[in-house]
Order: structure tokens, then C-alpha cells, then sequence
């Protein structure tokens, strides 16, 4: 995984269910068309699919192609995920995947990684049989596979098909083009608003059983921490979400500047004017880490910050133990921690706070996560597929209204009945009625959402949630309306700056990542302040030693080139 990747795959993951779970709650309350109540729900089956027909042309919200139609004839291909987790669930092993093979005629075959991502890619690299498809990150490998003339390029397909130039749009289209001028990636999650999840989530019965104090600056954040130690001695005070790169600790970076940028320090860098410089020696970096010192070392935060699992962190929260959390995506255990706290006790739970900041910043210009409009990763479609046209116009079928509302939401008649003039799916009563359904058809795609369209889904969601009062609207959407979306920043201009592993630069990455990991761990780890500097001098000094300077003039250049592209695209 590149850097910034490391950074979005949680935050990309969990916003995905979150979609997921807040869509369904906001289109069953009230009568938003379709409502029945008469339907499989109400007498404890869950809800057939509508008879197994391809919809009619009328029925979709997007313009025909003009080339190949989906559902049209058969189609066959092969899929692989370049990742070391991933495992592509069987296509057609769930009602949404077995609706599109069934009545579009499609059928993808996986391809796994066997957990070991980049000696499976290797392999077949060397072999000469790729997959037709490779869903993976932009960057570095999409660029190694299209410099050995193994990628497919979608410029003469964009045409002729409606749904990636209107979704994806020219702006981000641009971004996506290669340095030959040509488009070889379809982006997943890709956006034109902003979104995301970072932020601090707070535990409600120890906040307000110590008065509800105020919460908004760095001096507040420790002197609660502090209350609660004393307090509540048996309770973690912070624990930020380090199980990803880092990212609690990024979070609390972006409460020592304004307009902070977490994508730089995903980048191992700090933005000084228009260069990218030593984040050893960034001020705010080194201020960030000495409030975690000193958090760590007054036992303020959770001892095993540095080691803990997803798993673990979950646990914390179902079990209410700790009084703070931070990370790039805490609603993806906030919401459901906040149920299950609630059931033992109606008035415990959890709640997200406005960013913190450094007494005397702008609290509106605090950022404590990133989106950028290129979503997270892309798929390629390689030489070997026999078909690459019709699988672009899959992806592209997959991307649009039709495609979405049905791997996303279940096939028509399950849990929505028809939809709006904008495509956004009209709910059935079944949404909430078979809540334990629902949610398995729902979270039976998420691993199978290789061209997710966020600002569909975001529109979809926000439509049907802006109709109910507040407290039927869902935690996450609660929270996402009016914290976590105004406060990312948009990272677009610093995506693919990373250079080709094998590259003189990206051998130099490989060593400043570990000399990143080693420094940060001991900085948090010190017995003093004076410590921590030295040990980020040290590290600066090792860095620049193996070559940091020209890893950080070459992300310069490529960042500059990704402004410029922006700058024209208007």
C-alpha cells in the first residue's frame, strides 16, 4: 500500500458500512414511497427480489451506451485484489451478486492474493498471465504495469459509455491521466464533496459525569484526560487508533496548525511554502509529538497504543473502557459501540466532538482527516482480457445509478421499489422491518465495491435523512452532516507522489519509512521532552544521511505537477 493508501483503507472500509447502515434507517421512516406493509418483513421472512428480469431501458437513470449493453450476451472475466487482506468473496454467493450474474449475464472469477500480495503480482507479472482485471492502488504499481505495456487505456471507451465521465468528472479524470496522456484507472470512492470520518468520539456517562466540560482546545483535551485518571482510575483516558499508520497520532497533529494537511505526513513530509520538507523537523510535528509524550508518560493514554488490533480497539469500545478515542474513522466503532452500550444502560453511549485546537488557532481550520476526490484505489484492466471494452462497460454499468442502488442497497423489490428522477432508490417499509436481513444483503458487497460512487450514495443517504427528526436519523449521519464532513481537508493534489519501489527514490522511501516507524514509536515512548527532540533529530539527521533530501525534492516536483493539473482543470 502506498502511504496515503495506509492512511484511507480503514476510513474508506467503514465509511462504506456506515453508507450502508445510515441509508437504510433514513429510507423506511415516513412514507417515502413504495412503503409495504403488507411485504415478507412483517411476517418474519425476509423479502424476495423482484422477478428475476434485466430493468427495462426506461428504468434506468442514465443515458444508453452507445456501445456494447450490459445483460446484452454473456460476459466472463477474471478479477484480482492487490492486497494482502483481501479475499474476493464468491460472485453470486450473495442476492445482489447472483441478481447481476442472473439477469445481466456477468460472472467475475477471483484471483487471490493468498496473503501475499506482491510476490502474487510478481509472479504473474513474470509469467506473462495477468488477471483482466487488478484492483489495487494508484500509483507506483499501476505505473510499473503500464510502462511494461500490460494495461489497457480507457480514453477510446469514456465515449461511449455514460457513467464514468459524468460521475467521475473531468477534474478527476485529469488527475487519473498517466504520463503518456491516457487513462488506464477507474477510481473507487471517488467524490465530488467531501467526506470521511476522522475525529475525536467521546464516551457520554464519564463526560457528563464530570460536569460536561468544555472540550474544544488542547489545554481542555489534557485537563479532561486528567480528570478522568483521577476519577475513574480504571479507565483508559485516550486511546488514540494507532493500528492503521498511525493515525490517532495524526489527528492529534491537526490540532497544532490550521489548515494542516495530513496527506504530507502520510507522505513522511511537511509543507514549508511550496516545498515538501523534513516532517522530522517540522514544528508542528514536533509539538504534536511532544503533547503524546507527555499523554504517554502521565498515563493518559492507553499503554499498548503502539500495539494494539482493529479487534482490540472495537473492544474497547463495545466494553466502555476507555474515555476518548481518536482516528481516521472512529464512527466505524462509535456507532455501533454507542448500541451496544445503550443496551445496558439507556443513557451511556458515545458522541463525537468538534475537532480540538491549540489555544488561539481557528477552530474552523482545524482539520483532523483527508479525502481526496479519486476515492481511494483504482481498477486496471489488463492486455490479457480477451473482452476489455465490455468490462469497461461493466465498470461503467457498476459505477452508475442502476449498478449501485443494486450491489449497494439489494436487487429491486427486496428493500426499495423504483426510485427518483435523480436515481436515488425509494425505500420500502422492509428497510426497517428486516433490519437483521437488510443489513446481511448489505454488508455481503462491501468487499465486492470495486468502483464505490460516493457522491451517489452520499446524496442518496443525506436526501432520505434530511426528512426525519434528529432522533431518527442515524449516529453516523448525525455526526458526518455536522462534524466529520466539514473537517477533512482535500488531499487530491497529493495523491501518486510516490515514487516506483524499485526506483533510487522509492529505495530511499523504503528506509525513511522504517526510520519513521522506529522514531515515532520511541518519541512516544520517551521519559522527557528533551528526549523526544532528540530522538526527532536524530532521526532527521539518519534520514537525510540515506538520501531524505532527494525523496523529498522528487514528491516536491510530482506534488507540483498535480497542482498544475488541478489549476487547469479550473
Amino acid at each position: 500500500m502506498n502511504e496515503l493508501s495506509k492512511w484511507k483503507v480503514t476510513a474508506f472500509k467503514s465509511m462504506a458500512l456506515a453508507m450502508v447502515a445510515a441509508t437504510a434507517l433514513a429510507g423506511c421512516s415516513g412514507n417515502n414511497g413504495g412503503g409495504n406493509s403488507g411485504s415478507a418483513a412483517n411476517n418474519g421472512a425476509s423479502p424476495e427480489p423482484a422477478a428475476s428480469t434485466a430493468p427495462s431501458p426506461d428504468a434506468s437513470t442514465a443515458p444508453e451506451a452507445a456501445g456494447w449493453q450490459v445483460g446484452s450476451e454473456p460476459l466472463e472475466y477474471s478479477m484480482y485484489g492487490h492486497y494482502d487482506w483481501y479475499t474476493m468473496p464468491k460472485w453470486g454467493g450473495d442476492v445482489s451478486s447472483k441478481w447481476i450474474m442472473d439477469n445481466m449475464k456477468v460472472n467475475v472469477t477471483p484471483i487471490q492474493s493468498g496473503g501475499n500480495a506482491a510476490q502474487k503480482l510478481n509472479t504473474m507479472i513474470a509469467s506473462g498471465k495477468l488477471p483482466d482485471v487488478i484492483w489495487l492502488d494508484k500509483g507506483a504499481d499501476v505505473e510499473k504495469l503500464r510502462e511494461a505495456d500490460m494495461l489497457v487505456p480507457f480514453d477510446d471507451y469514456i465515449d461511449k459509455y455514460p457513467n464514468f465521465k459524468k460521475w467521475v468528472g473531468e477534474k478527476n479524470i485529469n488527475m487519473l491521466r498517466s504520463s503518456d496522456g491516457k487513462i488506464y484507472q477507474f477510481p473507487n470512492w471517488y467524490s465530488s464533496q467531501p467526506f470521511g470520518n476522522a475525529g475525536y468520539l467521546v464516551n457520554k456517562k464519564y463526560y457528563e459525569a464530570l460536569g460536561s466540560p468544555k472540550l474544544e482546545t488542547t489545554d481542555d483535551f489534557y485537563a479532561y484526560l486528567k480528570a478522568v485518571k483521577e476519577k475513574f482510575p480504571t479507565v483508559v483516558p485516550f486511546n488514540p487508533d494507532l493500528a492503521v499508520d498511525g493515525q490517532g497520532l495524526d489527528v492529534i497533529y491537526s490540532a497544532f496548525a490550521e489548515d494542516a494537511n495530513l496527506a504530507a505526513i502520510g507522505n513522511r513530509a511537511a509543507i514549508t511554502g511550496d516545498k515538501l520538507t523534513s516532517i522530522f523537523q517540522d514544528p508542528v510535528y514536533r509539538e504534536s509529538m511532544l503533547f503524546n509524550s507527555k499523554l504517554f508518560r502521565e498515563k493518559l493514554m492507553s499503554p499498548d497504543a503502539m500495539t494494539q488490533k482493529k479487534d482490540q480497539v472495537k473492544e474497547k469500545a463495545f466494553t466502555g473502557k476507555v474515555a476518548v478515542f481518536a482516528g481516521a474513522s472512529p464512527t466505524e466503532y462509535g456507532s455501533a459501540g454507542d448500541a451496544e452500550l445503550k443496551k445496558a444502560d439507556p443513557n451511556d453511549g458515545y458522541f463525537m466532538i468538534w475537532p480540538i485546537h491549540k489555544e488561539g488557532l481557528n477552530k474552523d481550520k482545524i482539520f483532523p482527516g483527508t479525502y481526496t476526490g479519486l476515492g481511494w484505489n483504482v481498477s486496471v484492466i489488463t492486455k490479457s482480457a480477451k473482452d476489455p471494452e465490455k468490462i469497461f462497460a461493466f465498470l461503467d454499468w457498476l459505477t452508475g445509478p442502476d449498478g449501485t442502488r443494486t450491489l449497494m442497497w439489494g436487487p429491486e423489490g427486496m428493500y426499495w421499489e423504483g426510485h427518483d428522477e435523480e436515481g436515488s432508490p425509494i425505500f420500502k417499509d422492509t428497510y426497517l422491518t428486516d433490519v437483521k436481513g437488510r443489513t446481511k444483503v448489505m454488508d455481503a458487497t462491501v468487499n465486492l465495491q470495486w468502483v464505490g460512487n460516493s457522491a451517489f450514495m452520499d446524496k442518496s443517504k443525506m436526501k432520505f435523512e434530511s426528512t426525519l427528526p434528529d432522533d431518527q436519523k442515524t449516529w453516523e449521519t448525525r455526526y458526518q452532516s455536522t462534524i466529520t464532513w466539514k473537517t477533512q481537508k482535500d488531499a487530491t493534489e497529493f495523491i501518486n507522489l510516490a515514487p516506483a519501489p524499485n526506483s533510487e527514490e522509492g529505495i530511499i522511501q523504503t528506509s525513511v519509512e522504517e526510520i519513521w516507524d522506529e522514531s515515532r514509536a520511541k518519541a512516544l515512548y520517551a521519559k522527557s521532552d528533551e528526549e523526544v527532540l532528540a530522538i526527532l533529530d536524530k532521526a532527521d539527521k539518519d534520514a537525510m544521511a540515506i538520501g531524505y533530501q532527494q525523496l523529498l525534492d522528487y514528491k516536491t516536483n510530482k506534488w507540483h505537477e498535480n497542482q498544475k493539473i488541478i489549476a487547469s482543470n479550473g
